[in-house]
Parts: structure tokens; C-alpha cells; sequence
């Protein structure tokens, strides 16, 4: 090989290295570059805001630019985030920030790495999880409505009746069991108890308040070891904001 074709050869190399790496970061961030389960999506933050409750983050997936909203995590600039589940919603009023998003994309399983995410692509099921309680949530229940706190002052006085309760939606999971699941929160509570579950076939987001009209059922066991001391099923959701 003579000294041209050797300097072609190294120059094409270069070429070929420059186009690789440019091309796994051209968006922004490596995780973009990885290879994602079907229906995960990764994306980079860009921005982040921080509120009593949520934390806004404006993300990069590909070439794409959009604002997303988590439940309030130590997030920053850089970070990396993988989900599947997402509801969007359009001209959303953020009345903490004074703001009007055109689109935002709330996020129900955030996760901050892949392999964390791929190990909860599993069939979904109705399981309790771990609910923090929401600051700074005053709820004024409607007539005719009782509170969280009525509700597990006397459970059994409620028990397959039909009761009106509006709070927040603080977890939203959709289509278990050919249901929809709600954690819902008033701001008030009884023996620590202030959150209620609910499930519905309305859809929901999370961060939005609403009043479910459902029936209060006892001890309910779903299988898998997964039960309820206090739980609202069939409800109809109205007057959601």
C-alpha cells in the first residue's frame, strides 16, 4: 500500500469514528443511544423546576424538545430518565407556577436508569405500593361528600354504600385487571391513614382533582397477596380539574 492510500485509509477511519460518536450523542445525551425495551422511552433532562409537589422537567428524546411533570424528585440537568407510562396533556394551567404549558407529559414510573426499568417490565398487578403524603393539599369536599379521615374514622359504616370523596390524584396506573387505579389524597387523615385507593374505567392524570363517586368495600383481596382494608370501587369521576 503506498503512502496516498495508506493516508485515504486513515483519513476514512477518522471519518467513520467521528460519524459514530457524533451520531450516539447527537441528541444530547448517551441514553438516547442505548437500545430501549419496546414502548420505553429515554430521554435527557434539559431544564428542571421545582414545585411544592411536582418537578417540571423540559427533556430531549431524539430531536425532540418537551416538557414532562414527575412527582417531586432531586432531579438536574443531565440526568437521564426512562418510562413507559405517560398521559399527555394539552394547554395545562399550573397554577403554583402562574404557567401554561402547550403539552406536558405526566409521568407515572419515572426511573433514572435502564436496567431499573427493564427489571419492572412485568405483568402489571393491582400491588400496594409505598404513598407519600402530598403537602400543601386542601381539599373543600362537595355537598353531600364525606373526607378521607370520615371514611377511615368509620369504615364500616360506610361499607357497600355508596359515598362521594374528591381529592388528588396522586398515582394513577391504567388498564390492571381491565381497571384503572387512583391514589387518591384530601389532605386529611385518621391514625396516619390519608390515602385512598379507587379504581375506575375513567382516565385520569396525575395532579388532577377530581370527586369519585364510588362504593366503599372491606377487606378486599385481589390475589397475590394483595388486599385492601378500605378501597372504592366502580367509581365515576366528575368535575376533574
Amino acid at each position: 500500500m503506498n503512502r496516498n492510500k495508506i493516508i485515504v485509509t486513515a483519513v476514512l477511519l477518522v471519518l467513520g469514528v467521528f460519524f459514530i460518536v457524533t451520531t450516539c450523542y447527537r441528541s444530547g445525551g448517551k441514553s438516547n443511544a442505548r437500545v430501549l425495551p419496546p414502548g420505553t422511552h429515554g430521554v435527557v433532562v434539559k431544564e428542571v423546576i421545582q414545585t411544592s409537589n411536582y418537578t417540571y422537567l423540559q427533556v430531549q428524546e431524539n430531536e425532540n424538545k418537551f416538557w414532562m411533570a414527575i412527582v417531586k424528585h432531586d432531579s438536574k440537568p443531565g440526568d437521564s430518565v426512562y418510562y413507559s407510562q405517560a398521559f399527555e396533556m394539552k394547554a395545562f394551567v399550573s397554577k403554583e407556577l402562574n404557567r401554561t404549558f402547550p403539552s406536558i407529559f405526566f409521568v407515572q414510573d419515572p426511573k433514572g436508569s435502564l436496567e431499573v426499568a427493564n427489571t419492572e417490565q412485568q405483568p402489571k398487578t393491582p400491588q400496594k405500593v409505598e404513598i407519600k403524603r402530598w403537602t400543601d393539599v386542601s381539599i373543600t369536599p362537595p355537598k353531600g361528600a364525606i373526607t378521607i379521615a370520615d371514611l377511615y374514622k368509620n369504615p364500616g359504616g360506610y361499607a357497600g354504600k355508596t359515598v362521594t370523596i374528591r381529592g388528588i390524584v396522586v398515582r394513577y396506573n391504567d388498564q390492571i385487571m381491565n381497571k384503572n387505579w387512583v391514589h387518591l389524597q384530601d389532605g386529611t387523615d385518621f391514625s396516619e391513614k390519608f390515602d385512598l385507593t379507587v379504581t375506575t374505567t375513567d382516565k385520569l392524570v396525575l395532579g388532577t382533582t377530581a370527586t369519585f363517586t364510588g362504593i366503599i368495600s372491606l377487606n378486599k383481596d385481589f390475589g397475590s397477596g394483595y388486599s385492601y382494608d378500605v378501597i372504592m370501587e366502580e367509581a365515576k369521576a366528575t368535575d376533574i380539574k
